[in-house]
């Protein structure tokens, strides 16, 4: 008999081969060079077998995705075939933001649904009024975007031609976002053919049996660590930054023998601007600081996800109901979830919880007309420093959190969009002080060729990343704008703004907290 923990990184493996083949096949830099995208398996009852190491944000929406995409294709009466694939990126829905398109396969084996595959890539444009399709000023969700619910993408491995017709008329780069759809569709192809496979090869019952003791085995391992941890509730609290009064995110965790509570009741209301995390957003966050946490490896599976129970009231910041935006949702507030997670969890384990990272992913979108009559459209996310560790100082020049993404090497930017990068360094000694330092953020600018606008949707500007136990906090982050005619502008943390050709940006990012006091 086969051993299910062969199975289970055979299916693992699988899940790492569709994330290769969705960075080889896409067109824009955002995918092929920063690997902006995630995959995971998914069984017949909808339970999350097995995710790539992708995008943190991403991976744990799956489970709320994947559950609400079941109960809609149930309530609207679809089942999907052999050779179909849905498409979608309704945040009420998928669990994060427009800009992730998110692509399901059924895996049919001899005529029944054995499981699914899926894939979710950040497309830079998906619409809207602004390049990047992420509006620092929107109020509703239909600023931000064309909201696109589960649709056929493909039936009976045929592709619908009118719904990439309605899709690319939507799009200001429709060339670049249908090649990466396309490059999504050949990533599930890739995991339909694998996981039928690994079915022909070792039987469905071998399969079926060796991931239902995967998520076992999994679940297992985390209770075994929680009876270890002190029981208790612990608090964390901390801001997302608006022009006038901050948004609170508020937690209260709970930890049990058998079970991870974490309630957010006590943060701000929705807002009618694009800070709103969607249930998926919140819940990843609350997961991947759990299992940052854990001092064991563990897979992300329904093993670990079925002991963390997240509460958040609706029509909240962290849970926010229809036709909330939500951009920067699963871009920025994901980040400060992630904070006050682990500000909770340092006062269960102190010395065992990081000081708090740059805590934004600092995202850059650009764009405009080209003489050729059409548009160009740019977005990257800029590194930071991470917070001090409890044996080391942070890292410096690093995605922090919840995202997990590369930088845009300065040589493909600039051969790609009309940009001349004029400095990428280390922004040093930005760091909060400590026996252990925080790590520097970066410091990156460019002047633009051509006129543009940019759009700036970030954070801790006005505050800089905690410390923790007498360890001093980080620098905050800062975006300078110099125009040609040598006026400087310091800029908010969150903005849209037209450049005119030869305008330089400095983007300073956040430097992490410092660890203990230097006495």
């Amino acid at each position: 008999m086969v051993s299910w923990e062969l199975i289970d990184k055979a299916t693992a493996f699988i899940a790492e081969e569709m994330g290769v083949a969705l960075k080889r096949s896409a067109f824009s830099p955002n995918i092929k060079e920063r690997v902006d995208h995630s995959c995971a398996v998914v069984d017949d009852g909808g339970r999350i077998v097995a995710q790539a190491e992708h995008i943190p944000v991403h991976l744990g929406s799956f489970r709320v995705c994947v559950m609400n995409l079941i109960r809609f294709l149930s309530e609207e009466g679809v089942e999907l075939g052999d050779g179909d694939m849905v498409a979608f990126n309704d945040p009420y829905i998928s669990g994060t933001h427009l800009n992730d398109m998110t692509v399901v396969a059924p895996v049919i084996v001899k005529g029944e649904t054995f499981g699914y595959v899926i894939n979710k890539a950040h497309l830079v444009d998906v619409g809207g009024p602004l390049p990047g399709s992420i509006n620092p000023n929107a109020s509703t969700i239909y600023e931000e975007g064309i909201v696109v619910p589960p649709v056929l993408l493909m039936k009976n491995g045929k592709m619908r031609r009118d719904v990439l017709g309605l899709l690319a008329a939507n799009f200001k780069t429709p060339d670049v976002t249908i090649g990466d759809l396309l490059a999504q569709v050949a990533a599930n192809q890739v995991g339909v053919r694998r996981i039928q496979e690994l079915v022909t090869k070792y039987g469905a019952d071998s399969v079926r049996e060796a991931w239902d003791q995967t998520i076992d085995h999994t679940k297992e391992l985390v209770i075994r660590e929680l009876s270890a941890w002190p029981r208790g509730d612990y608090y964390g609290e901390d801001y997302i930054e608006v022009d006038n009064d901050d948004l609170t995110i508020r937690v209260k965790l709970s930890i049990s023998p058998h079970s991870i509570v974490a309630d957010y009741e006590g943060s701000s209301r929705q807002v009618d601007l694009p800070l709103n995390a969607v249930f998926g957003v919140t819940y990843s966050s609350t997961v991947f600081v759990v299992r940052c946490i854990l001092n064991v490896d563990v897979g992300v599976n329904e093993g670990l996800y079925s002991v963390v129970d997240v509460r958040a009231v609706p029509s909240t910041i962290v849970n926010p109901v229809r036709p909330a935006p939500v951009a920067g949702g699963n871009v920025e507030t994901s980040q400060r979830i992630a904070d006050v997670m682990f500000r909770a969890f340092s006062q269960a384990l102190p010395g065992r919880v990081p000081a708090a990272g740059s805590g934004t992913m600092m995202n850059v979108m650009m764009g405009g007309k080209l003489e050729s009559g059409g548009y160009w459209a740019y977005y990257e996310t800029i590194g930071g420093g991470t917070g001090a560790r409890p044996n080391s100082d942070g890292v410096s020049g690093v995605h922090v959190n919840m995202t997990n993404t590369l930088n845009t090497p300065i040589e493909v930017a600039e051969r790609t969009y009309p940009l001349f990068f004029t400095g990428y360094r280390i922004r040093e000694m930005s760091g909060g002080r400590g026996r252990f330092r925080g790590g520097d953020g970066v410091i990156r600018s460019f002047k633009v060729l051509v006129p543009c606008r940019l759009s700036i949707l970030s954070d801790r500007f006005k505050r800089g990343a905690w410390g923790l136990m007498g360890g001093e906090d980080g620098a905050p982050g800062k975006v300078t704008v110099i125009r040609a005619n040598g006026e400087v502008l310091s800029m908010p943390s969150k903005f849209s703004i037209e450049l005119r050709v030869g305008d330089e940006v400095i983007i300073e990012t956040p430097g992490g907290g410092g660890l203990y006091s230097k006495d």
